[in-house]
């Protein structure tokens, strides 16, 4: 047995993996259920998947199937999201409420049965329903097929690091209220790396997570920003970082000390360890970096890199070093940091991004208001409720899944296919903002024929302030052909569009104050959610979804629902 099955067995024994049916299907169960958990000196009952927190990984390799039983044992209604996981033609098992599956309802179950297609990488899987996934949620780690190697050299370990936030209040009254008084939520009481809070924060040096190291190895740091609300720096004091894949797609190697990592989005990095003991240990930290005018938890999270030693000494004596991270509202920082992402582009892993343009869509981002319900106050501006929206568009979830909907022709009253390819009014995106800031809240869906190659410009706007928006879209991967800061021109900047080797990915910043450009094809039939993963915005409603239609071949159209397919 080669190092990378063991690794894989392991993995899996750790991840509680059952009994495969075949060497290509692997099968796991997830018990939604209530566990008490301790942190900051406060314990509270959160839901969590077989008691743990965070939730267990997901071990598999690319072409596998994996099969994953979901059983509601807690009164909140439940779905999960494979993040990242392309689901093609499998949209049934994506897993966002409402969209395309009705949640999972106290007592029931539901099978989430999917095949990795061309996938491998660092993934994360969490719940898709109200800001669950405070407490749910877990890494995936796909593996390359058997006998294939990695486009670097090989690590002597891999480890999963995922950041995330403590609340000591309930998460679901958090947000609750938030969305009644229509002003922004309390923030997280500390963020976490692994669960644990770490040394900088009252009563949590017990908690704290330690990353044991040997001299002279190289790691394969598998980073997953799982957080609600805050996009986070990231920087181990005294060592360099070599950043090697980004989403789950390799890129062209480079090194730096410090990163940023969006909500929603992974990195694959390697750490090469001192070659002799150091003499010291290393705090590795994260902290928020922050663009708009909102609260946010201003703390530091902390874990500590210790090196192994051959003779017994106390580590508590050893000298800690902390490094050093760009202030707090470095955009600077942050834009020379994704400059540097560039897809591999080798024959292996070449970046197949589409030349040619079928539909062209200019989509607007940000912050603005909807009118106060009637005989409530609201905390918004000027008495209003904050709402997010795209192209002013503000959407709002059904109460049955948008995709079951379709499949069955069964849309009236659902959705309306008319979702704006432009904003209805222009204005001067990131200079004075209108007098007018009212959103239109409606349900409205995107429609694409199958196949096509799209071009998506996102321009943040200054309605309620300039703030970095981190956009996910389900069902696809796709590439970042260009950003930039002001308003986008469309006679100018598309000549320095990046369309040989532009980072490929799943989850992008919209720049504060700027605009960002990709490009997909739109080859998996099916309805696909896109959505801001800070939650607060998605929750007021910066979101929409794409309907891509079916193709004319048997393997261009999504089969019909599962038999369990949960009901509304």
């Amino acid at each position: 047995m080669g190092s990378i099955e063991i690794f894989l067995v392991s993995l899996m024994i750790a991840s509680c993996l059952l009994p495969s049916v075949s060497a290509a299907t692997r099968h796991y169960k997830f018990e939604i259920k209530m566990q008490n958990v301790t942190r900051l000196c406060h314990t509270k009952s959160i839901v969590t998947v077989n008691g743990q927190f965070p939730g267990p990984r997901i071990v598999a390799r690319e072409g596998d199937r994996l099969e994953i039983e979901v059983v509601n044992h807690v009164h909140n209604n439940i779905s999960i999201h494979w993040h990242g996981i392309r689901q093609v033609r499998s949209g049934w098992a994506d897993g966002p409420a409402y969209v395309t599956q009705c949640p999972i309802q106290t007592g029931q179950k539901y099978l989430y049965n999917f095949t990795i297609i061309g996938q491998r990488g660092t993934f994360w899987w969490h719940a898709h329903i109200s800001w669950l996934r405070s407490t749910l949620y877990g890494p995936i780690i796909i593996l390359p097929k058997k006998n294939t190697p990695y486009p670097f050299a090989k690590p002597y370990k891999e480890v999963p690091i995922i950041f995330g936030e403590w609340f000591n209040a309930d998460t679901e009254a958090i947000i609750s209220q938030a969305l009644q008084t229509g002003g922004g939520p309390n923030v997280s009481d500390a963020y976490t790396i692994n669960g644990l809070p770490g040394p900088l924060y009252n009563c949590s040096t017990k908690d704290t997570f330690k990353l044991k190291v040997k001299p002279g190895k190289t790691y394969l740091l598998r980073l997953i920003n799982a957080a609600l609300n805050d996009e986070l720096f990231f920087s181990i004091a005294n060592h360099t970082l070599q950043i090697i894949d980004a989403d789950g797609v390799y890129v062209k190697p480079f090194e730096t000390n410090t990163l940023i990592i969006t909500p929603g989005q992974t990195h694959n990095v390697l750490l090469k360890t001192k070659p002799h003991f150091p003499n010291a240990t290393f705090y590795m930290i994260a902290r928020p970096y922050v663009t708009g005018p909102g609260t946010f938890d201003n703390s530091t999270v902390a874990g500590i890199l210790e090196y192994e030693s051959k003779t017994k000494l106390h580590l508590k004596n050893l000298p800690l070093f902390k490094p050093l991270l760009p202030a707090l509202n470095d955009t600077n920082f942050v834009t020379n940091f994704t400059s540097r992402l560039r897809s591999l582009a080798s024959p292996q892993f070449p970046a197949n991004v589409p030349q040619n343009v079928d539909k062209r869509l200019f989509f607007t981002v940000g912050l603005g208001t909807s009118p106060c319900d009637q005989n409530k106050t609201c905390q918004g501006p000027n008495g209003t409720k904050f709402s997010a929206s795209i192209n002013n568009v503000s959407f709002i979830l059904p109460t049955t899944a948008l995709l079951q909907s379709h499949f069955f022709g069964q849309s009236k009253g659902v959705y309306k296919p008319d979702f704006p390819y432009s904003p209805l009014n222009w204005f001067n995106y990131t200079g004075n903002p209108p007098n007018n800031t009212l959103v239109h809240n409606d349900t409205k869906l995107m429609v694409l024929p199958f196949n096509t190659s799209v071009e998506l410009v996102m321009q943040d706007t200054s309605i309620l302030g300039l703030e970095s928006h981190p956009l996910h879209l389900h069902g696809f991967n796709f590439f970042v052909v260009g950003q930039g800061f002001g308003n986008f021109d469309p006679n100018k900047d598309p000549s320095n569009f990046n369309l040989v080797d532009p980072i490929e990915r799943n989850t992008v910043g919209v720049p504060s104050g700027g605009w960002v450009a990709i490009r997909f094809l739109a080859d998996n039939p099916g309805v696909w959610f896109m959505h801001c993963h800070l939650e607060v915005h998605t929750s007021w409603g910066l979101k929409m979804a794409w309907l891509v239609q079916n193709g004319k071949l048997p393997n261009q159209k999504l089969p019909p629902p599962p038999m369990d397919l949960p009901k509304c």
